[in-house]
């Protein structure tokens, strides 16, 4: 059995995993849109947006869509659990660029390198670093 994530947007999805994989967090492996191949189109306005993505890179593995139905995301995030320090900062700055920082990138009461924010598509991103260097 495997746990994995599904990011739902409403029609930003293809945006979005593009930025991700320019942050160098992977790529888009399967990509399925509304109106192809016979695929279902619930509205012409979803015609051509994602229906169902995957997107993988080293230890990175989440799927997305998008849904003109969709709900905000909150009350989850995504989470990276890394071991360099420098790695952390540039994807935390990566990540932050048009976003919203809410817990500053540093070092936390419990020890580790440590910060939060929202991405300029709503998707919310922890990372965590549990070495000095």
């Amino acid at each position: 059995m495997t746990l994995s994530n599904y990011l739902f947007f409403t029609t930003t999805c293809e945006e979005a995993l593009r930025f991700y994989a320019e942050c160098g967090f992977g790529s888009i492996t399967t990509l399925v849109r509304h109106g192809d191949n016979g695929m279902p189109v619930r509205t012409e306005s979803m015609r051509g947006k994602i229906m169902h993505a995957q997107f993988t890179g080293p230890g990175v593995s989440f799927f997305a869509s998008d849904n003109d139905d969709a709900e905000p995301m909150r009350g989850f995030a995504m989470m990276f659990v890394l071991n360099n320090r420098a790695r952390t900062k540039f994807l935390f700055a990566r990540l932050a660029e048009g976003g919203v920082i809410t817990t500053p990138l540093g070092v936390q009461p419990w020890g580790d390198y440590y910060g939060k924010l929202t991405d300029k598509f709503g998707v919310q991103w922890m990372l965590n670093c549990t070495t000095e260097t």
